[in-house]
């Protein structure tokens, strides 16, 4: 398919996006970022609307879209100036279930997360000790016979938990002195937080510079059933890693959404603000960084693009799903600075939106996965440089 036909088979999909965003004006989230609030009308609209449930499959009452289709509907939702953090998750993280879970699994859960009866949200990975070194978990998760098994342990930054009903859970079953090599001994378990909060599990909200609803989430003699288990036991670190480039995808796709907000929202301002008898967008001073930034902008876009388009088509795409997401979130940082910088004293202000926008696409060069581990893949792993670690 050429890249107009596609532009023009996602064009109904953007502009049904931009029609329910409207519905959300600056003024709800600058509520809901005042008071610290789940943007819920926000979220029940787009779980109404179908766009949550795009990756699904039709058989299980999703929409059966592709990964392009996916990645505009998050673009567009942050270049409405909205923000889809509160609920991006859902539309992911229910991959690890559809690719390796059982088919009770999926018939169970996936038709329910599909209608939004169901919110599968909470992806409990990182640990206080180990941050982003996954292999060093300490999350177990021990068998308690042949009814289930008993977990204990702690994770962080666990977003959505408190508006989850159901949580991707990474623990180890195998002590890792015991474990075949560095990978094996962790498993996946999909677990019903309704059936365990009070339980075993106690969630604690972590304030963060941002509207976040970010959680450290503790277990403490946590029992859940046997066919909580997703795929393999000991096979969880693969099926984890499988579902990180439609994350990354995603998330570089709402970096664009910001970038292109930004850049809208300064070259819309150099031009009606008016100093000295002329609009300041005259001084090449202001246009050149807008400029920079817009290219800069069309740049990672290309790429968020490619690895789409490489996700569809089944190819190996950890090389550009990684660039992806870190051209993209250095893109949408400069893109806020500079846009805050255009503004003046103006872009401290709330009712313009841009420090609340600023505060939230900070986030993404630090997360899912900081520049450094980004750079350490593509230098490991493309590059073919020794590992540094």
């Amino acid at each position: 398919m050429t890249g107009a036909a596609h532009d023009a088979e996602l064009a109904p999909i953007r502009e049904a996006v931009r029609a329910l965003c409207a519905e959300f004006p600056g003024e709800y989230w600058r509520r809901v970022d005042r008071e610290r609030a789940y943007p819920t009308g926000f979220v029940q609209a787009l779980t109404k609307a179908g766009f949550l449930a795009a990756l699904i499959p039709e058989e299980y009452g999703g929409s059966g879209l592709k990964m392009s289709a996916a990645a505009a509907i998050m673009e567009e939702i942050h270049a409405a100036g909205c923000n889809g953090a509160a609920c991006h998750a859902q539309m992911y993280t229910m991959g690890t279930v559809l690719r390796h879970g059982s088919a009770e699994q999926k018939q169970k859960y996936l038709p329910g997360i599909a209608r939004g009866e169901l919110r599968l949200q909470a992806f409990g990975v990182t640990e206080p000790t180990s941050g982003t070194d996954t292999l060093s978990l300490r999350t177990t998760a021990v068998k308690d016979g042949n009814s289930g098994y008993v977990v204990n342990g702690q994770k962080i930054w666990t977003s959505r938990a408190e508006h989850s009903d159901l949580m991707l859970l990474l623990a180890r079953t195998t002590p890792r002195e015991q474990a075949k090599s560095r990978t094996d001994g962790l498993s996946v378990f999909l677990v019903d937080m309704r059936a365990v909060q009070g339980q075993g599990l106690t969630i604690r909200p972590i304030r963060t510079m941002m509207n976040h609803a970010t959680t450290e989430v503790f277990f403490d003699n946590m029992r859940i059933p046997a066919d909580s288990l997703v795929g393999e036991e000991g096979k969880g670190f693969r099926y984890i890693l499988s579902g990180m480039n439609a994350e990354r995808i995603l998330i570089g796709s709402e970096c664009i959404g910001d970038a292109k907000w930004f850049v809208e929202k300064a070259s819309a301002y150099a031009k009606e603000r008016t100093l000295f008898n002329r609009p300041i967008g005259q001084n090449q001073g202001v246009q050149f960084p807008i400029a920079r930034c817009y290219m800069q902008m069309r740049a990672a876009e290309l790429m968020v693009h490619e690895a789409a388009r490489r996700y569809e088509a089944g190819e190996d795409c950890g090389e550009q799903a990684n660039m992806a997401k870190q051209l993209a979130a250095e893109a949408s940082w400069a893109a806020a600075d500079m846009c805050l910088q255009t503004h003046g004293g103006f872009g401290f202000a709330e009712e313009f939106d841009i420090e609340r926008k600023f505060r939230e696409t900070r986030l993404y060069t630090v997360a899912p996965i900081s520049t450094n581990l980004v750079l350490s893949y593509i230098a490991e792993h493309v590059l073919g440089l020794p590992r540094s670690y």
